[in-house]
């Protein structure tokens, strides 16, 4: 079964390029086209397709504004943004608003169809160059918390309060985390760093000088080693444990 695919743009050219490219992959099925957000709603609820391919800057109602009635004709139906806009806003209000993925216009045409497929299977896909902000978002949203948590001391435990039994439940994650991580070769935590910065597969091999082919080789090595699916888990797990700073 070939995945059913609303393309949504109003350039017309763009668009008409964008389902000429699309039509060549036997994997994927272009069952119609719209020009803004009204014209998408309705074919959304008639066609009823895989995935929608979504512009965000749309004549009236932006792509963003125009997600939770999409998502709403056809439940089923996943939402890959493709846009000019760098804005983190924008990525941020996509993601909130139920979009599977965010991907900038100047994204290959191989990279755009396996895309589309990885977000019709359920997968999150965001391009490299947005997946930084993506980073520095989260990193800003945790900080605060861990902020008040150094300023304001827990209240005291009763004093016969027994040690709690989710200490070694924590202890053995913090060791399995620490044992994937290890797992990881030196190449494997260079590029690890590289996709927290969010470099592209082009850009680390350029930075690292090897073939493209090898860096993705050493991402599937990373995700299957830390048993993530995306490389924004894997940005964030960088984060999460340090290991998005040269040492």
């Amino acid at each position: 079964m070939r995945v059913r695919l609303l393309v949504v743009d109003d350039h017309t050219l763009f668009r008409r390029g964008l389902i000429a490219l699309l039509s060549q992959s036997p994997e994927v099925e272009v069952a119609g086209e719209a020009a803004d957000a009204g014209e998408a709603l309705r074919h959304t609820a008639l066609l009823r397709p895989d995935v929608i391919l979504l512009d965000n800057h749309l004549p009236g109602v932006h792509g963003v504004d125009a997600l939770p009635q999409l998502l709403a004709a056809c439940p089923s139906t996943r939402v890959l943004m493709l846009t000019v806009s760098e804005d983190a806003d924008d990525l941020a209000n996509a993601l909130a608003r139920g979009a599977s993925g965010y991907l900038l216009k100047t994204v290959e045409g191989d990279d755009l169809v396996q895309s589309v497929l990885r977000v019709h299977k359920g997968e999150s896909v965001v391009s490299p160059e947005m997946t930084s902000k993506l980073v520095r978002a989260y990193r800003q949203a945790v900080q605060p918390a861990d902020a008040g948590a150094a300023v304001s001391p827990p209240p005291p435990e009763p004093a016969a309060t027994p040690a709690a039994p989710t200490e070694p439940v924590a202890e053995a994650s913090a060791s399995a985390a620490t044992g994937a991580t290890n797992r990881l070769s030196p190449r494997e935590r260079d590029i690890l760093r590289e996709i927290a910065r969010g470099a592209s597969n082009k850009e680390i091999a350029r930075s690292l000088d090897i073939a493209e082919t090898t860096v993705k080789i050493h991402v599937q090595h990373i995700l299957r080693k830390l048993n993530l699916s995306s490389r924004v888990q894997v940005a964030v797990y960088a984060v999460n444990h340090g290991l998005d700073q040269s040492t």
